[in-house]
């Protein structure tokens, strides 16, 4: 069953360690300028950070039946990353959700919606990110259309089992389980390199005289 795979095999504990010290937009830019959500996409708390492999899913508007499907299915490690067909305006996670995903170790969630209960999340301190916060109610259908751990789009960023999610204060992005260990040695040599062009910036050179650009 597609739900019950260990996502977190295909990403060692090595390179999780290694993606959580590097910054989302690091990331995405050595990755190639791929994987960048949505910048309505934020952490409801300050200094919240997340990293993880994806476990995707996606209900209906206004139902937050998938969710409850993925802490029920989630591995420990797992960052959900729901998405919910467009009907931004709903409640879909909060306190009581929040509780049970911690204690099956769950990773973190990454929501195209809202939430709410936003300063009991923030102080439990569990990972979330959001498009923000809303009161109102959602749904329970099991009739309803879902997709749990699949492939999905999200926004314009296709999101496969256990891909890497990494996010911060900057926003979030996605990375294919493939190439993160390119990403991440990308990532140290970019990081290494901006150390050093900040050290001569210090001097008052600026960027256009270190890269010679040249005004038309």
């Amino acid at each position: 069953m597609a739900g019950r795979e260990n996502s977190v095999a295909a990403l060692t504990p090595e390179l999780l360690a290694e993606a959580a010290a590097i910054d989302s937009s690091t990331l995405h830019e050595a990755a190639g300028r791929i994987g960048s959500l949505s910048s309505a996409i934020k952490a409801i708390a300050p200094g919240m950070t997340i990293c993880g492999p994806a476990f995707p899913v996606k209900g209906p508007p206004l139902d937050n039946l998938a969710i409850h499907f993925a802490i029920d299915e989630a591995q420990p490690g797992d960052v959900i990353v729901a998405d919910v067909s467009g009907g931004y305006e709903g409640g879909y996670f909060g306190e009581v959700m929040a509780t049970s995903a911690m204690a099956r170790n769950l990773g973190g969630l990454v929501i195209d919606g809202c939430v709410r209960d936003g300063a009991a999340l923030a102080e439990k301190g569990w990972p979330v990110f959001a498009r923000g916060l809303c009161m109102r109610g959602t749904l329970k259908d099991l009739n309803g259309d879902f997709k749990i751990n699949e492939t999905l789009a999200f926004g314009d960023v296709i999101i496969a089992p256990g891909d890497l999610v990494l996010g911060d204060g900057d926003g979030v992005v996605v990375i294919p389980k493939g190439m993160v260990a390119e990403a991440i040695e990308a990532s140290i040599k970019r990081e290494a390199a901006e150390a050093e062009m900040m050290e001569t910036l210090k001097t008052g050179v600026t960027a256009v005289e270190l890269r010679g650009w040249k005004r038309r």
